[in-house]
C-alpha cells in the first residue's frame, strides 16, 4: 500500500530574540533553503505536527520554547517535482504558519535524510536564501510579529 502525504502541513519558523532565523537545506535539493517544514500525519493536531517536525527535523524539543499558532495559512501549488508524493489528482497544499523563538542561536541536530547543512541568518538574509515564497512571507513577517508580542506583553503586566 502506497503512504501518501496529506495536503495538510505546517511551516515552523525557528528564530532568536535578535532575529535570527534557522535555514536548513534540503538533501533532496541541494541549494534549496528552507525553514522547518512537514505534512501532517493522521491523527495529528497541527500543533503536534510542528512539534514532531521539529524535532525530528532538529532534534529541538519545541515543548521546551514559546511555540505560537501564528493562526496564518497559505495555499499553494505542489512543486512538480513533489506531487508523487500526494493522492493522485492533489495539486495544492495547505500550510499553517508557526513560530519558535529560542533565547539564542544553538546548534541542532540534522536528520541526514531530510537535510545536508543549516545555518543563522539574519532574517532579512534569511528571506533572501529560502525558495519558498510562502517561508520567505513568514520571515519577512517575523519584526511586526515581535513588535506586537512585545506590546501585549507589556500591556499585560
Amino acid at each position: 500500500m502506497v503512504h501518501y502525504k496529506q495536503p495538510v502541513s505546517v511551516l515552523v519558523l525557528i528564530y532568536t530574540a535578535n532575529l535570527e532565523v534557522l535555514l536548513l537545506e534540503r538533501a533532496d535539493y541541494s541549494g534549496y533553503w528552507q525553514s522547518v517544514t512537514g505534512s501532517c500525519e493522521a491523527g495529528e493536531t497541527l500543533t503536534e505536527t510542528a512539534i514532531r517536525e521539529v524535532r525530528e527535523e532538529t532534534g529541538l524539543d519545541a515543548r521546551h520554547y514559546p511555540l505560537s499558532d501564528w493562526q496564518s495559512q497559505n495555499i499553494y501549488e505542489i512543486y512538480p517535482q513533489w506531487r508523487y508524493r500526494y493522492p493522485p489528482g492533489i495539486s495544492h497544499n495547505t500550510e499553517h504558519v508557526f513560530g519558535l523563538e529560542l533565547p539564542d542561536v544553538v546548534p541542532v541536530q540534522l536528520e541526514p535524510r531530510e537535510h545536508l547543512n543549516y545555518q543563522w541568518l539574519a532574517w532579512q538574509a534569511a528571506a533572501e536564501k529560502v525558495f519558498s515564497p510562502s517561508n520567505r512571507a513568514a520571515i519577512l513577517e517575523l519584526p511586526q510579529r515581535i513588535q506586537t508580542k512585545a506590546r501585549v506583553q507589556r500591556k499585560s503586566q
